[in-house]
């Protein structure tokens, strides 16, 4: 089947193709480090030095502190409903009932570590008490507030979502 003629042109293309790509290679060098050296240890940088004016801000608009109870007191629940399709797939609404995460029943003004749930050392560190402000503080950026908390989830933008859905939890089992 295979004779020493198949064997020497299996060799011959084994090797054409690695001359072409060796040449590939090389021509892409060339091409790529014309005009101004071969960048191996020269000050010769690829692209353009944009000069730009030092423009000093002056008329930095303070962010605006968004009082929490403000917006908590216009919280709907029925919103906060729809919000909870983000939480259901680690956590439970039926109390003892844990998923990933443990049972939200009733987890508003709830001691953090009341429920038979092993929580992170990170969150019984940072919080006593599920309050609406550490609820809210934690949906914001979990991984901010309660740094190393076992919890994936990257936090809700709005504070008024955050609102909608502690008013909804609030209304669960509370």
């Amino acid at each position: 089947m295979f004779d020493t003629m198949t064997m020497t042109k299996a060799m011959g293309g084994a090797c054409g193709a690695l001359l072409v790509f060796m040449l590939g290679g090389w021509a892409a060098e060339t091409i790529y480090h014309s005009g101004g050296g071969h960048g191996h240890g020269d000050d010769h940088a690829q692209g353009y030095k944009i000069e730009v004016a030092s423009a000093e801000v002056e008329d930095v608009e303070p962010v605006e502190e968004i009082d929490f109870a403000v917006v908590m007191a216009s919280a709907s629940a029925t919103d906060g409903e729809t919000l909870w399709r983000n939480c259901r797939s680690c956590h439970a609404l039926e109390a003892g009932n844990h998923g990933v995460g443990p049972s939200l029943y009733g987890v508003v003004n709830r001691a953090v570590g009341a429920e038979d749930f092993a929580y992170s050392g990170a969150l019984v560190a940072v919080a006593d008490t599920w309050t609406p402000e550490n609820l809210q503080a934690f949906l914001e950026n979990p991984k901010g507030w309660a740094p190393g908390t076992a919890m994936g989830y990257n936090g809700m933008r709005k504070v008024e979502d955050r609102a909608n859905l502690i008013a909804y939890l609030a209304s669960i089992g509370g």
